[in-house]
């Protein structure tokens, strides 16, 4: 087997279940799970609707582009959400979600045959995805800590400059996971500027982009970035989902845009890779990617809970209100995030994710911990229920 294997760290979730093994929590409370970002709102009819009409693509194969319908209707609503012009034969292609091309993409671009250009940057702390898909393909992570003291953003300038020419990736994820803080133009600016000069390709994830809280204020993407300073795409590729967007988590249904010479090797790798998309998925998609109104309804929604749930917590534990998407970065009392988490299990039936296993220890200490990630993805009578039990908790443990 690849030794590489041997390199992966459990996965967060994992690690949550060792750490609740031989807890028994409290069996008169029922249990809400905020721990996971699995969008619970309800799929919208039309697109399960959608789904079922395009079952007889079922008798053929799918081709790895996808349908021209799919990339058409992806490039159209990049043209509404980002004010850009993709071209859809060439700049767009489907994906299976956009974790599986997160992990892919960095086995394409990575360049294993250059000893020297084999680092890969994400922030820290992370989504898992990003240290797996370096590992896996050979190359050396390096974390960026997202620090308190400098609002949660990558620090470029905290890269040693040395480094610059070993780096062939960088991931960034804006809105970020698990802050919630969104990069800003002179961000994306800087960012542009270092991989114009050093020529490492950029890995944007921003399945998070649709969940914000002003429908007059979308969160800045990378596309409309590149757009506004001017720039074309070169070494830019973006990801995004139908996940978190369209409440859809169980489609596996995602985009991957951005320079036409990247992604025209990304699409060869995906040739052989055998990730063509069902035709069924693709018709839901297509569905799903052509409407908005049901989008506004789902940020409806997380405004209603992030408005009932702060209050509540604000006395209690230490946060900021997230730029987008739909976590609360926690700081808990005392250090040690983990026990919280456990103890919260316990007393309140309550699944909350320690930070710290969202983090490595990069420069001798971890980012997350203290922090817990709670992701406000249940009804909002569970939501409102488990900030309640977490104030109980809170006090009770005083």
């Amino acid at each position: 087997m690849n030794p590489r294997l041997d390199q992966l760290h459990p996965y967060p979730f994992q690690k949550l279940r060792e750490l609740f093994a031989g807890v028994t929590p409290d069996p008169d409370l029922a249990p809400i799970n905020l721990s996971i970002g699995e969008p619970r709102h309800p799929t919208p009819q039309f697109i399960k609707d959608a789904l079922v009409a395009g079952l007889g693509g079922l008798a053929n194969y799918p081709i790895t582009q996808g349908s021209d319908a799919l990339r058409e209707a992806i490039a159209a609503w990049a043209q509404r959400r980002y004010g850009v012009t993709l071209d859809p034969a060439t700049e767009v292609l489907p994906v299976n979600g956009s974790r599986e091309a997160l992990f892919a993409f960095a086995q394409a671009a990575v360049d294993s045959t250059r000893h020297g250009r084999r680092t890969v940057v994400s922030p820290n702390p992370f989504y898992q995805i990003y240290e797996g898909a370096a590992l896996l393909a050979g190359a050396r992570p390096f974390f960026l800590n997202t620090l308190p003291e400098n609002g949660f953003r990558m620090d470029w300038s905290r890269v040693p400059e040395d480094l610059w020419e070993a780096i062939s990736l960088v991931y960034v994820c804006s809105p970020g996971n698990p802050t919630g803080k969104v990069m800003s133009l002179a961000e994306w600016k800087t960012l542009f500027e270092l991989s114009d000069r050093h020529g490492f390709v950029i890995a944007a994830d921003e399945c998070y982009s649709e969940i914000y809280f002003a429908e007059d204020a979308p969160p800045l993407g990378a596309l409309t970035a590149a757009r506004q300073l001017g720039r074309g795409f070169k070494n830019l590729i973006v990801f995004n989902s139908l996940s978190k967007r369209s409440n859809v988590p169980g489609l596996r249904s995602g985009m991957v845009a951005g320079d036409a010479e990247v992604m025209k090797k990304f699409l060869l790798y995906r040739t052989y890779h055998g990730s063509a998309m069902s035709p069924a998925v693709q018709a839901a998609s297509v569905a799903a990617w052509n409407d908005e109104a049901h989008v506004v309804e789902n940020r409806r929604q997380y405004i209603e809970k992030f408005a009932a749930v702060m209050p509540l917590l604000k006395g209690v534990l230490q946060f900021d209100a997230p730029d987008a998407a739909f976590y609360l970065w926690a700081r808990v009392p005392g250090r040690d995030d983990a026990a919280f988490a456990r103890e919260l299990y316990r007393s309140q039936h309550v699944t909350v994710l320690p930070g710290s296993f969202l983090a490595r220890d990069a420069t001798g200490a971890n980012p997350g911990r203290g922090f817990v990630r709670i992701a406000l993805v249940d009804s909002l009578d569970a939501c409102i229920e488990a900030a309640r039990r977490i104030v109980r908790f809170v006090g009770e443990a005083a």
